[in-house]
């Protein structure tokens, strides 16, 4: 594997409505994950986020898993609806003292707080007044994140807007398979430029208030999504989906505006993209490090499977593809490290000057344990290490990444797959909630201790 560079960080993610439990617990209240549980069909067996790994109440033992396992970073997301109950009004000092103690903990045993302040939990209360289709959730939103700042701004360098706004926007407002249930492109655009909006106004906010110097990011579910064919028909499809999955995200923080071909795409479908004076200037505010999510890429055909080039509308259609003949995760989603050396490469080449991190990676299986709870994942194992070297050819290649965020420490909820998938470096025994690091866990944390032994030595 090419050598990362000696400051390289090492760590591993998660997400406040996925491990903590405790939904009603010390003022918080319920969030759109909260209700979209309770939809019947919902969510996979009907599982809920009530109790998931159960984080609130064991905290300190899940930190000290992480330093035990020798990984220096840790990415986790503050539950909005526990700091700042409703969406709206003053912060809830119950809640902020959970965040505080976890970041006193990170620090005590030396591992460093990567903060992400949206993680898809809208308090239900702004959710009712109009979500994010709604504008005025944007400022709702610079207004949560001021509040965290004021409490946590003098010990946490790194500062996450969004995690996803993909998903926050297409898979809750489009496609309905998560949080709040939508299924309207309109609203799902909205969506999308107010998640942005709401991203440039924190940012500004926490620029302002910062006491020290802050590493303020936002982080994407990116991918690659080449033409199932050299069909002008495909090579079509592969650009309508580059525009709305890919560019969509990226160009309007990082480029100042929204690509000319998407807001074709959409006047076609008559939709217009709600930008105010300002907002583009506001959404393109500068931050620091772009986070990277990524976990599979795609191909595009510009046909149905009858073989049609258009819809019952007239429109064009645009179908994504897996790529046949790869090894799968038990999701069955595709095993494509090759495809991140070439999404790192392209997003240093086409939005050059800002550093990355890959924020989340990584793969669900079906995990064995032994007699005594331990999980020989082996082909975990192989995945991360293929990643992780596919992140190596990239920085030889000239992109500018710096750090590699496991999914996930823990097994947790997942979303509309509730506790059937599992993705943890540690294993989780839903019935006791004992902890047992996993083979893919262990592996990687003695990666990471090469990794500094060699920066240490150098």
């Amino acid at each position: 594997m090419a050598r990362l560079p000696p400051d390289f960080r090492f760590g591993a993610a998660t997400s406040a409505f996925q491990i903590e439990g405790a939904p009603a617990e010390d003022g918080r209240t319920a969030s759109i994950w909260d209700t979209f549980c309770r939809v019947p069909g919902a969510v996979a067996n009907g599982d809920t986020g009530d109790l998931a790994c159960d984080h609130y109440h064991r905290m300190p033992e899940d930190v000290a898993l992480l330093a035990g396992l020798g990984l220096d970073s840790y990415r986790f997301s503050v539950s909005w609806p526990r700091v700042q109950p409703g969406g709206r009004g003053p912060a809830n000092p119950a809640g902020l003292d959970f965040y505080d103690r976890l970041v006193d903990e990170l620090l005590a045993r030396g591992v460093t707080p990567w903060l992400t302040l949206y993680h898809w939990d809208l308090p239900q209360e702004l959710q009712d007044a109009g979500g994010w289709p709604a504008r005025d959730t944007a400022f709702r939103f610079a207004d949560y994140a001021e509040l965290v700042h004021e409490r946590l701004g003098d010990r946490v360098e790194h500062w996450t807007t969004l995690n996803e706004p993909f998903c926050s926007a297409v898979l809750g407002h489009v496609e309905g398979v998560h949080a709040p249930g939508g299924r309207s492109l309109g609203e799902g655009v909205r969506a999308v430029h107010h998640l942005h909006l709401g991203h440039g106004l924190a940012v500004r906010r926490l620029r302002a208030a910062a006491r020290r110097p802050l590493d303020l990011a936002v982080t994407h579910l990116l991918g690659t999504g080449d033409p199932a064919t050299a069909h002008p028909a495909d090579v079509a499809a592969a650009r309508r989906a580059d525009a709305f999955g890919f560019r969509f995200y990226l160009d309007p923080i990082l480029r100042g505006g929204y690509p000319a071909d998407l807001n074709g795409d959409l006047a076609a479908r008559g939709i217009e993209i709600p930008v105010r004076e300002g907002d583009l200037e506001t959404i393109a505010t500068p931050i620091d490090t772009l986070g990277v999510n990524y976990y599979r890429s795609m191909r595009f055909s510009g046909t149905d499977e009858q073989g049609a080039t258009s819809d019952a509308d007239g429109l064009p259609v645009t179908r994504a593809l897996p790529h046949g003949g790869l090894p799968l995760t038990g999701l069955g989603w595709e095993v494509m490290p090759h495809d991140l050396t070439a999404l790192l490469l392209r997003v240093s080449r086409d939005y050059p000057g800002v550093p990355m991190v890959v924020t989340e990676n990584g793969a669900a299986y079906e995990d064995r344990p032994d007699a005594h709870g331990f999980v020989e994942d082996t082909d975990r194992t192989a995945y991360l290490s293929a990643h992780l070297a596919a992140v190596a050819r990239a920085h030889a290649g000239g992109a500018d990444v710096r750090g590699y965020f496991a999914w996930s420490l823990l097994d947790n909820f997942e979303w509309a797959y509730g506790y059937d998938q599992r993705f943890g470096l540690v294993r989780v025994d839903y019935a006791t909630q004992r902890r047992t690091p996993k083979r893919s866990g262990l592996w990687l944390g003695e990666t990471a201790r090469r990794s500094r032994a060699r920066r240490t030595a150098g």
